[in-house]
């Protein structure tokens, strides 16, 4: 059975508390993991979350702050000493190359890992295997005078088709036919040919998105517009939105009028300033700016299913 979820390693800023890790996320997706923003001590929160690490293919980093990134050594050795051939993609913009690379060879480990490092623009950098592609959308982040290279990303699962079992015995297709079915489009039965749209319904696709360190712009709405799973950041509260414009962050009621504006499913708000105790300010802001949206705060170690598809029965 496929397994999608968003298991949330840390949900700290700048700084890690003692209830909060370092910012950090692993998605499930049908057997691919993915790890986004690896903050310091995410191999740790790894294990406590009972993730394991084989089957991450691909890492994205939206900017080379040391709250989203200070843990890749970690990850990077913890795969090699899983045995884990790869190839690992790690994803980060073009700007963080130096502190990337870095990084990558932060001490000395045997390295038996194949990982490939893409320093990225805006646009679809992935359409390899696996059941999405990754997209990157270039973010505003950082004080006006000296902005921060940030990307969002998004994973795009393609529209498909449901095959509807019904039709399918009518048609007369039998289960050895169906793979090439699908494959294919259609499928000859008894010498005449099966069309899938016959026996099939549409399947809108999947979106996930991460939107990290960034002020309300149209990229942030860009990344996170039509997503099933919005993961995005909500640093401050609205008494401090002063200090979260100065520099580059959103507010709870930010994050959360961000979702309801771009039809998101379910929101995750989280990367939480270590000035707030908790994070019941967070929870009450975001209701207040969007009253029907699906909204979770996020806590450290949390597994958060993707919602349904729109339209399953």
């Amino acid at each position: 059975m496929s397994v999608r979820e968003l298991v949330v390693l840390g949900t700290a800023s700048q700084v890690p508390t003692r209830t909060r890790a370092h910012n950090g996320y692993l998605l499930r997706f049908d057997g691919v993991g993915v790890v986004v923003d690896p903050g310091e001590g995410t191999q740790r929160q790894l294990t406590l979350a009972g993730a394991r690490i084989g089957s991450v293919r691909h890492v994205l980093i939206t900017h080379a702050h040391g709250d989203h990134c200070l843990g890749l050594p970690g990850v990077l050795q913890r795969l090699s000493l899983e045995g884990v051939a790869g190839p690992v993609h790690v994803r980060f913009p073009a700007a963080a190359t130096p502190y990337i690379e870095r990084l990558r060879d932060a001490t000395l480990y045997h390295d038996h890992t194949e990982v490939v490092l893409h320093p990225d623009g805006p646009g679809v950098v992935w359409e390899g295997p696996g059941p999405f592609r990754i997209r990157a959308v270039e973010l505003s982040h950082g004080p006006a005078e000296h902005p921060v290279p940030t990307l969002g990303w998004r994973l795009e699962e393609p529209d498909g088709r449901r095959l509807d079992r019904a039709r399918l015995q009518r048609a007369g297709v039998p289960p050895r036919a169906r793979s090439e079915l699908v494959a294919s489009g259609h499928v000859t039965v008894d010498g005449r040919r099966v069309e899938l749209r016959e026996v099939s319904d549409p399947r809108p696709g999947q979106v996930v998105a991460v939107v990290m360190d960034t002020r309300d712009s149209d990229g942030a709405r860009e990344a996170a517009a039509g997503a099933d799973l919005l993961v995005i950041e909500a640093t401050f509260l609205e008494a401090d939105r002063s200090l979260a414009e100065e520099v580059g962050h959103l507010t709870a009621a930010q994050a959360a009028a961000i979702g309801r504006d771009v039809g998101a499913r379910r929101v995750v708000l989280t990367h939480f300033s270590q000035r707030y105790s908790d994070t019941a300010g967070h929870l009450a802001e975001a209701r207040a700016a969007a009253p029907d949206l699906d909204v979770v705060v996020a806590a450290d170690l949390d597994r958060i299913p993707f919602p349904p598809r729109v339209g399953r029965g």
